[in-house]
């Protein structure tokens, strides 16, 4: 398949602008898109002429515009991803008994988009709608541990960009690499009580066809001491979830690129 510069171009600044938790300046999209000044200029005045990008001039700053609002507003009322997610996130409660949810990344947190929950299980802080900071829950984590490195850093870039819960969590942007590094290597990612004291989580990404993540499969059930091959058999379970999400919307898993 044949991939026009232009128009990735013009998805990448977009894609950039919408996980930043402000406008932003223009040496700053360019640097981390990785786009020539000139072309990045020359692509911002094109997107805010149609207004997929606002240009505050007093700050030069450029964030996402009301197209894209519309955009994403068209998207919510057809809510392919979610409809193809469902099914699958039915069969993995299924196989674990435990609640299961889809989350996408948004700036620095996580937005719930679906959640299964399980026959006698509470319901969770994570319903639908909710947000949550992305770097505490393990669905966020999944999705940041395969970000490049200057987005996550643009993302969190400094202490006070981190937010807490219950005490726990990373607090800086060494400790966030850290534990993303290991999520990379064990290729699932786990939360224990940072977001709800007593219940812990492990998330996989779901990836599109550039192998960027784009969502976070997770199952979270109740903390217990000594349940290490129950832990290992759930994120097994959405691993292979996350897989097939990821094989039902032409996505391609990092790990084979």
């Amino acid at each position: 398949m044949s991939i026009v510069p232009a128009a990735a171009q013009v998805l990448a600044v977009l894609r950039y602008l919408a996980t930043q938790a402000a406008p932003v300046p223009a040496a700053a999209i360019s640097r981390d898109v990785g786009l020539p000044r000139s072309t990045t200029y020359h692509l911002l005045d094109t997107l805010a002429a149609d207004g997929f990008v606002s240009h505050l001039p007093e700050e030069r700053r450029y964030g996402l515009g009301v197209s894209a609002f519309e955009l994403a507003s068209g998207y919510a009322r057809q809510e392919p991803f979610q409809r193809l997610a469902r099914v699958p996130l039915a069969k993995l409660v299924d196989r674990t008994g435990h609640n299961a949810n889809l989350a996408v990344l948004h700036g620095r947190e996580v937005i719930y988009v679906i959640e299964e929950r399980a026959p006698g299980r509470v319901p969770l802080v994570s319903e639908v709608g909710v947000r949550l900071p992305a770097q505490l829950t393990a669905s966020g984590r999944a999705v940041l541990a395969h970000l490049p490195a200057a987005q996550v850093r643009a993302l969190f870039p400094d202490r006070s960009s981190f937010v807490q819960r219950n005490d726990a969590g990373p607090t800086s942007l060494t400790a966030l690499r850290a534990l993303l590094a290991e999520v990379r290597r064990r290729q699932y990612a786990t939360e224990e009580g940072e977001i709800t004291v007593g219940l812990s989580s492990i998330a996989a990404p779901v990836f599109d066809h550039h192998a960027h993540p784009i969502a976070g499969v997770c199952v979270t059930f109740p903390s217990r001491p000594g349940s290490a091959a129950e832990r290992l058999e759930i994120a097994g379970h959405v691993a292979q979830t996350a897989r097939e999400l990821t094989r039902r919307v032409g996505g391609v898993p990092k790990t084979s690129r």
